[in-house]
């Protein structure tokens, strides 16, 4: 662990809250929340869906594509 500080909690209302030190301090107004066993593990809220951030992270393709005609629609009888 390349950190370790011991933490205040108190009561903020119903919730249990917890003093964040300030070298501990997150950016942003939200985080996630989570438990696994004893451990609650808190970090930055994600702003965009992992698959988006992924996507986004990709290369353009630098492949030509076809070309294609643009033909109106052709009449045709509905009913």
């Amino acid at each position: 662990m390349e950190h370790e500080r011991t933490a205040s909690l108190f009561r903020n209302g119903r919730n249990q809250a917890i003093r964040i030190p300030k070298e501990f301090e997150f950016e942003g107004t939200e985080v996630t929340v989570r438990k696994e066993g004893t451990r609650l593990i808190i970090e930055p809220a994600l702003t965009k869906h992992p698959f988006i951030a992924f996507l986004e992270g990709l290369e353009p393709l630098n492949e030509s594509l076809p070309e294609i005609d643009d033909l109106p629609p052709k009449d045709r009888e509905l009913f």
